[in-house]
């Protein structure tokens, strides 16, 4: 075979190797991640009740303090139960710090007023959007005896993209527990 039987093979295997369908980048997406609706349950302590997800995990703790663990999201919410005798505005003022602690790494921190006059039932609830440490913190009180915060904690790394359907999810749970709250005393 001389040069040119070999330069028209050449072109030809050329050809048929490079016959096929063009190689495109794959289009951005998102996990998506869904999770039950589940039943809910009442939670009664001493001070106060309120209504809870089912698939939580409910540990009781001193003081009249609760967590709820999440072990499929690997989250967990704290509610912290503290007594008024004249440090409201004490009690207060560490709510909204502990919530604002989060911006250095938040990207954006949402207050929503929450107010159940029926119940007696007050309080704040924060989205905190970004690699921060906690995706939600909250507090209710009846201003005159009864002070409960709560917080929501991943046993992950902070990265807001990977957990944002669980903590969607859980700050559902989180509003759910706000308007359901009753006082036992």
């Amino acid at each position: 075979m001389n040069i040119k039987s070999y330069l028209i093979v050449l072109i030809v295997i050329t050809f048929l190797v490079s016959c096929g369908d063009d190689v495109l980048p794959k289009p951005k997406a998102m996990l998506r991640l869904e999770y039950p609706e589940s039943p809910l349950e009442n939670l009664v302590t001493e001070k106060f009740e309120f209504e809870h997800n089912s698939q939580a995990i409910i540990k009781k703790n001193k003081n009249f303090s609760v967590t709820l663990d999440y072990p499929l999201m690997k989250g967990s919410i704290f509610i912290t139960y503290k007594e008024v005798d004249n440090n409201l505005e004490e009690l207060l003022a560490d709510a909204q710090k502990l919530s604002y602690e989060h911006v250095v790494k938040a990207d954006n921190i949402t207050e929503q007023p929450f107010v159940n006059e029926k119940d007696g039932v007050y309080g704040m609830f924060y989205e905190v959007l970004g690699d921060a440490a906690s995706q939600a913190q909250f507090y209710v009180t009846d201003s005159t005896q009864h002070f409960v915060t709560g917080s929501l904690y991943f046993r992950a790394k902070p990265n807001y993209d990977s957990i944002y359907p669980a903590a969607v999810y859980l700050q559902k749970d989180i509003r759910k527990i706000m308007e359901s709250l009753r006082w036992r005393e």
